[in-house]
């Protein structure tokens, strides 16, 4: 049995869980989804956008193919994860423990880590096989 095929879908897995689950918070505008992104200074509307991409993010990170907006999923879940620490931070907003910072940090984690465990088949070189990668 290989480990890194393993590996990649367990943290895809948790991955796209975490995404997914906060899409659904934020797409039924769960009141502490209100409170929060009310918190950090931004406008409301904002998580129905964030929710949207969210699940379609990981939608596309567990069908096969579509090796580009795979990408583009794990740049947007990269990004999202980092700024809501970034957020968090400033706005002095850490939780108990730091809850707040170190679990979207460990999302972004899950992140960098499902994308370097990928298989070639969910990379953009299967779409130029015969050039080799940078």
């Amino acid at each position: 049995m290989r480990i890194k095929p393993i590996a990649y879908w367990v943290t895809t897995g948790l991955l796209v869980l975490g995404m997914v689950g906060g899409a659904i918070g934020e797409l039924m505008r769960w009141p502490d989804t209100i409170k929060g992104m009310e918190l950090l200074g931004y406008p409301v509307y904002l998580i129905t956008i964030i929710g949207v991409w969210k699940l379609l993010g990981g939608i596309v990170l567990l069908v096969p193919r579509l090796p580009r907006a795979k990408e583009w999923a794990y740049a947007g879940f990269f990004f999202n994860m980092t700024g809501a620490a970034i957020s968090h931070a400033v706005m002095n907003d850490y939780g108990v423990y730091a809850f707040h910072i170190v679990v979207t940090l460990a999302f972004a984690g899950l992140v960098v880590a499902s994308w370097a465990l990928r298989p070639p088949s969910r990379t953009l070189g299967m779409l130029f096989p015969g050039k080799a990668r940078a």
